[in-house]
């Protein structure tokens, strides 16, 4: 091998190890969709494709109009563009990082809709009823409340 090539090979190798580990069990890829940032997260956080199933995201794609009590119906060019990117990223499809401590409650033919659901979720927030009434969590879905880095991806312990 070539000077230039161990260089090359060891330039790659820093770049691979200065991300996350896809076997961390604290981290899962990040929304980086520029549409589905826009849209989903004009009303609350959005969530990581890689926290459901594939049929999870079409379920909830279909059920727009009424979206957790809320109407969240958007234009059918984005919803399409929207649950394309959902279902080919989804916890079924990437099994990286949490999402396969999350895919291995779902059922084979289960369809969750709440990621706070699952009892990876309520493993790890098993707190007193208190901590979900302080004023900046509110609901078990603002992740950022107490993991900051959540939109990117990380769930460490803040």
């Amino acid at each position: 091998m070539t000077r230039h090539a161990v260089s090359l090979a060891l330039a790659l190798s820093a770049l691979v190890t200065a991300g996350p580990a896809l076997a961390d069990d604290d981290w899962i890829p990040p929304v980086t969709d520029a549409l589905t940032m826009a849209e989903c997260g004009d009303c609350h956080m959005a969530f990581q494709p890689g926290f459901l199933p594939a049929r999870s995201w079409e379920a909830m794609m279909d059920g727009l109009a009424d979206h957790f009590g809320d109407d969240a119906t958007i234009a059918a060019d984005k919803a399409d563009h929207i649950r394309a990117y959902l279902t080919a990223n989804a916890g079924d499809r990437i099994r990286a990082g949490m999402a396969r401590e999350y895919m291995r409650w779902v059922r084979a033919d289960g369809v969750p809709l709440r990621i706070t659901e699952n009892p990876a979720f309520l493993d790890e927030h098993d707190f007193r009823p208190s901590v979900w009434e302080r004023p900046e969590v509110v609901t078990k879905s603002n992740c950022p409340a107490c993991h900051t880095a959540a939109e990117r991806g990380y769930y460490e312990d803040d």
